[in-house]
């Protein structure tokens, strides 16, 4: 079987032209070439593939159904090249063309949302793909390169990554309103008493901390229910308990659910979080732009005064 020839785009530009022209003449026109020099192409390019793409007839060109199939992968092929212009373009300014992040739940909702929107204000076609995991699981999809770089409540352990503190803030406590604890200035470990509490159903540090205190100051609460993060605010706001949480997503949920007040917690205790890397990255342009792009704090701390 002859080997098929393509080592050249301008010939099947020609035969693009060709096919959407008909004549030889308009097509020279149109691609600023000489007639000859159209039809020479096209003859190459037959021979080339080994198969004629159109039958003559006087000064026509009537397409044959293997045009038809060529014209519709060279289009195709059209839409590739410039998806990988736009690439280019990202590589030459980024040093990638997709960014690929994960993050832990407690940013996922309202601080990357706000990382990724500036970044695309810069780039609007830049491709980014991002996902909402527990830390633990952020840690090995970074190691593992399925994730370029992600978002993790500190600490963590791992001998592959480098991990930057971004920043710490105080764990809150929300109540339902009408609860007689709305009353309170804060809420101190000691007013858990006989209350139900929310608490995360995964691995979660402030969990971890607050069952801790309870122990400690020997507080009997009358029961827990243990939620995904996502649930756990509307859990609340229907008065099934109150909860300890992160106050980036406990002021992010009251912005559109009224049924829950937030107030300060004692003995505080913080919830710190890190951008994890793999140690090769660490000088790459993805990560000086996603670094360049992140806001010095949290989106609520300068709303909720």
């Amino acid at each position: 079987m002859k080997e098929v020839n393509l080592n050249s785009l301008k010939s099947l530009m020609v035969f693009k032209t060709l096919y959407e022209s008909d004549t030889a003449t308009r097509a020279a026109k149109a691609l600023g070439l000489t007639q000859s020099g159209v039809s020479r192409s096209l003859a190459q390019l037959e021979e080339n593939i080994g198969m004629p793409l159109f039958m003559r007839h006087k000064n026509r060109l009537i397409k044959l159904p293997e045009a038809d199939e060529l014209y519709q992968e060279i289009m195709q092929l059209m839409g590739n090249l410039d998806e990988m212009k736009h690439t280019i373009v990202a590589l030459r300014e980024f040093g990638a063309s997709r960014m690929r992040l994960a993050s832990a739940p407690a940013l996922g909702f309202a601080y990357i949302p706000e990382v990724i929107a500036a970044i695309l204000k810069i780039n609007p076609k830049y491709s980014i793909y991002f996902d909402i995991m527990p830390s633990p699981d952020v840690v090995r999809a970074v190691e593992s390169g399925h994730f370029d770089a992600g978002f993790v409540t500190l600490p963590i352990s791992s001998e592959r990554l480098t991990v930057d503190e971004l920043f710490a803030v105080e764990a809150v406590c929300l109540i339902p309103a009408g609860h007689p604890l709305v009353e309170a200035e804060f809420i101190e470990v000691t007013d858990l008493k006989n209350q139900h509490l929310v608490i995360p159903n995964q691995p979660n540090l402030a969990a971890d901390q607050l069952l801790s205190l309870i122990s400690q100051h020997k507080v009997r609460i009358a029961g827990k229910t243990e939620a995904n993060i996502a649930a756990i605010c509307s859990l609340v706001a229907n008065g099934v308990g109150i909860s300890l949480i992160n106050p980036i997503t406990a002021y992010d949920t009251v912005a559109v659910q009224r049924d829950i007040v937030i107030k300060p917690f004692r003995p505080a205790f913080h919830y710190r979080f890190g951008l994890a890397y793999r140690r090769s990255w660490a000088d790459t342009q993805l990560i000086r732009l996603l670094k360049d792009n992140l806001p010095s704090t949290p989106k609520y701390l300068n709303q909720r005064e």
